[in-house]
This record gives structure tokens, sequence and C-alpha cells, in this order.
């Protein structure tokens, strides 16, 4: 009997656990059709909106462990409880689970894998915590990094685009080793989040043994197969002595390996039957890759508070280094190809710092303040406000990889009002986005489609319309409103066997919605004359020698406007 058939007279179904950087959410899915029949999300209880912050240091945000292992009982039992009203569903036909995390999001451990801000001596000591994705204290260590192996000739910079980052995996656990010596004397290792949470989940949290995400470690943490996994011991010693201790020795895989399988002490509190197979975790904007169709030809954006774009590509196709990307890693996003990754350290961040920092009254107050300012920067023609931003309010993660760089905005005047600037900031993400097409494209990598997923994608119009207008491509919109948690459900499919491999699961359980935004002329001519002095703007300013010259920008700017308002 095929599996097809079998399904028809027992349905079965995926459960995805998607840890964000405010919630984790679950997902339960219909294997045969991606229907997502229930879900469920717990806030995290820890810090400001799940993120320990300090006020003195704006580069510093942690996460308290012990809130992802309340969300996955919160989260994943109330999903099953909503899941049990949908007809044809038991607990018993959940036949996987899969779990994707922010990344890198690593945290110390000891000796049994037990995260170090679980013991009461560190339970407030946010060093002892997760480094959440988005905290920069390492950035001093990230460049030390780079310039140490680019010194010694070693190729650990190949795969992730020439530059290590602040955001990364060795970079914060070097940060550690200076800042605070008892936390960092205290790990015996350091674990990703992806790798942490199936671990607990399936019992399997001992350091030295546990199944290690290939997306995270290659992304990463430089680990490669051509240079034989990760850097050696003695450059990890030359960077602080004894550092090699948390080195580890085992291989890293793709998320359709079995992480093992779930402890009766978790089924029983989420109420599940214990042995359901758990997948290898993965970084939540693969997984949302995944989610979305990811397949050769097309990029796939994840758009949020920030931006991953992933794309795969033949294993054997040639793909060279491509420099400033995070990452050519084989088999992170899908087994058999090679995953890039790319990104932006910043989107939907800018348009809340606006509304909630800089936009003056008189536009409402929460998200009123977002509806009142997108319908009026809709009213907008391109090139109207006579306006060009950097988006570069959390640094740049691609193309540059520098995250002390700024935003910046040019082409005010006294009569500059929120709507135009709201826009422009808009339209600075969506040059951004252009700047990383550009650059896999000239490395021989096609680029057919892009397929947008997350809040952004679904929510704004007029984000998406301005998208395809700047990058001059038609915009896709996933289905699926859970991409990240999809793709997650898809490896739990996988590894329960509803589906023999990754495509298989994608062809059945993922789609685009029917409409798309298709770029117009006119718009598109105007941004990319607007593009070009973005160009300007983001070369000079990322120079490492004299800024090239700027004295056009302003007199361009605004003649483009007068052109736009019909003044020439």
């Amino acid at each position: 009997m095929s599996r097809e058939a079998s399904h028809e007279s027992t349905p079965q179904f995926a459960l995805g656990v998607d840890y964000g950087t405010n919630s984790v959410r679950a997902l339960v899915v219909d294997t045969a059709t991606g229907e997502e029949i229930a879900t469920a999300v717990w806030e995290y209880a820890h810090g400001d909106h799940g993120v320990v912050l300090d006020p003195k240091d704006p580069n510093l945000a942690r996460q308290h462990p012990a809130d992802y292992l309340e969300g996955f009982v919160r989260s994943a039992a109330a999903a099953v409880r909503a899941a049990a009203s949908h007809r044809g569903f038991r607990p018993d036909r959940i036949v996987g689970i899969g779990v994707d995390t922010t990344g890198s999001t690593p945290i110390p451990v000891d000796a049994d894998g037990v995260a170090l801000a679980l013991h009461k001596q560190f339970a407030r000591e946010p060093a002892a915590m997760a480094w959440l994705w988005k905290d920069h204290t390492s950035h001093a260590e990230a460049a030390e990094i780079t310039d140490k192996a680019r010194a010694a000739g070693l190729p650990y910079l190949a795969k992730c685009g020439g530059t290590y980052s602040s955001e990364w995996f060795w970079s914060k656990a070097l940060r550690c080793e200076r800042a605070n010596p008892a936390v960092a004397s205290a790990a015996a290792a350091w674990v990703e989040l992806c790798d942490y949470v199936p671990g607990v989940l399936t019992g399997n949290s001992d350091p030295s043994s546990m199944r290690r995400s290939i997306c995270a470690a290659g992304h990463k943490a430089m680990y490669h197969p051509s240079w034989g996994g990760l850097p050696s011991a003695e450059f990890l010693d030359s960077l602080s002595p004894g550092f090699s201790r948390i080195r580890y020795e085992t291989m890293a895989v793709p998320s359709s390996h079995t992480a093992g399988h779930l402890t009766a002490e978790h089924a029983t509190r989420v109420g599940l039957p214990a042995g359901i197979p758990v997948a290898v975790g993965a970084f939540d904007a693969h997984m949302g890759a995944v989610g979305s169709g990811a397949a050769p030809g097309a990029l796939v954006k994840i758009m949020g508070t920030s931006t991953c774009d992933c794309m795969v590509a033949p294993i054997d196709g040639g793909v060279p280094d491509i420099p400033g990307v995070c990452g050519i890693v084989p088999e992170s996003i899908l087994p058999g190809m090679l995953g890039i990754e790319a990104g932006q350290s910043a989107v939907g961040d800018i348009f809340n710092w606006f509304v909630s920092r800089i936009a003056p009254s008189g536009f409402g107050t929460g998200p009123d303040v977002h509806t009142a300012l997108t319908r009026e920067a809709a009213k907008l023609k391109p090139g109207e406000s006579g306006l060009v931003a950097l988006d570069w309010h959390n640094g740049n993660r691609t193309v540059l990889v520098d995250p002390l760089l700024t935003g910046l905005l040019v082409g005010q005047t006294l009569h500059t009002v929120p709507p135009e600037i709201y826009r422009a900031l808009i339209e600075a993400t969506a040059f951004g986005a252009l700047k990383i097409i550009d650059r896999i494209s000239e490395f021989g990598v096609p680029i057919d489609r892009v397929i947008n997923c997350g809040g952004i994608a679904e929510k704004s119009p007029l984000v998406m319309q301005i998208y395809a207008d700047v990058c001059n491509r038609p915009m896709f919109v996933s289905r699926s409103g859970q991409t990240c948690a999809l793709g997650a459900a898809i490896f739990g499919a996988v590894v329960g066997g509803a589906h023999d491999d990754v495509p298989a699961a994608q062809r059945a359980m993922t789609a685009v919605r029917p409409e798309s935004y298709k770029p117009d002329p006119a718009a598109a001519a105007v941004y990319h004359r607007l593009y070009a002095i973005y160009t300007a703007l983001h070369d000079a300013f990322a120079a490492s020698g004299p800024a090239a010259p700027l004295h056009h920008v302003m007199k361009e700017l605004i003649q483009i406007r007068r052109q736009a308002r019909g003044l020439t």
C-alpha cells in the first residue's frame, strides 16, 4: 500500500516547534496536505519581550534557557490540545517532531549538557544565558578571528563570506572567555540552541556525543568537510589558551537525520506518546526556506525583525566562494544540496524603531501607527520624498559583514514629513535586499524567483510592492503564515517516515499564494536611479579608505523629486 493510500485511512501529522526571538510556537500539520490544523504560542517569561538587555551596553542581548524548556511544554501541549478537535487527529498519529531556533544562539553548558543559567549560582548572570543571535558584544573578537585566520592563510573564512561575524558561535564564546572568566571556566562546552532543544527532548544532551546541526556548524562555527570539520585546536588555542576545550569532534548532520526520540518525561508533559522521533534541529530561517518551497533557482526571503535570505544549489554545481555571504554549506538547508545564506541585520526592527522612537504624535499608538504611516506612505510616488536611506541601523550582515555600521538618511528638508521617512526606510531595506541578489547573481548562482515569508510579507502589500519595484522582479509569498514551524514539521514528517525525502514532503506540504506582486515599469525606472545613489552611499560609507565623492547626491535627489512631482 502506498503512503498516500495509507494516509486516506490513517491520517498522519507532524509537530513543528519554532523558537523565535520573543516566543516559541508549536504547529501541528497534516503530512499529506500541509494543512495546519493547530498552533499555539508562548511568550518568553524573562527579560524585555523575552530578551535580557543591559542599559549600559546596547550590543548585549541574551535569553534565559529556562524559557526554552518551559516554552516547549507550554506551546506543544496547547497545540496538541487544540488539534484534538480536528477530525482524524489523535496524539499517537504525530509521526515526528522538528525544531527550529534563532541562531547563532549558543549556550554555555556543563558536562551533562545542562545550561549554566539553570544552576543557582548563575541564574541571574547574563553571560551564563543563551547569547542571542543579535548580541553584538563580541565585535572585537570577531575581527580578531577574521584577522588571525587571514594572517595564517587558513581556509576557515572561505565558506562564510570571508569575514567572521559578531553574531556567530566562536566570537561569542571567545568574548565570554575575556569578559566573564568564571562562566567560561564553568562551561564544559557551548551548544547552539538548535542542538540544545532536540538534545533535551530526546535525553541526548551530552555535549560530547549529542547530534549537531550542519546548519549551525557550517554557517556559524566555520565547520566544513574540506578541512575536517571545525577549525583546528591549534587555531582556537591561538585565540585564547585552552579555548579548544569546547571544540567538539561529532560530525554535523542535516535535519533529515534523527536526533533521538521523545523522552517519556516530555511526552507526558505535552500529551504525546513517548518515542516519537525528533529531527536534528536547524535555524529558523533555513527551516522557513524549506517551508516556503526552497529549490534551485528560488531565493527565499524570511522577513521579520531582520531578514535571512536562503538559496540552494547543486553540491556538484561548481558554486564559487561568495564574498560577504553568511555561508555556503553542504546540506544546511536541503539534504544533497548546497545551502547559501545571506541577510540583513534589521528590517522590521527599523520600521519599529521609527514608529516607537521617532515618529511624532498624530499617527495613533501601537500598531495603529504602522497602519497610519503605511496608508500615507502608499500615496507617495517613488522618488517624491527626495530621500534615500541606508538600512544599517543594526549593522550590515551582507555583503559588508560589519556590525558597527549605522543608519543614514539623506535629503531631508524642513518640509519632510514622517510618512516620507517611513517610506524611505522601507525602500532602503529593499535596496539592501537587491544588493544581496546582485552579489549572489554575479557569482553565477541564478535567481529565477523570489519567495517571501514572515509577518511583513503577509501583512504589508506596500512593502512587497516596493520590493518588487526595487528588485524589478515578481515577489511571491508563501502560502503558510508559519513557514519556520512548517519547515520544522516537514523534517519531522521525514524522520517519522511520512515522506521518503524532503523534496517529496515539500511537494505535499508547501505552496505559494496565487497572488504575486509584479514590478511597475515606471516605478522600477525611478528606483533604478535611486539604487545608484544608494550604492554610492553604500560604497562610500563602507570603504576602508577615503570616502568617494558625494557632492552629487543631494542635487540628484532634488532632481528626481522634481521629476516625480511633475515640476520639470
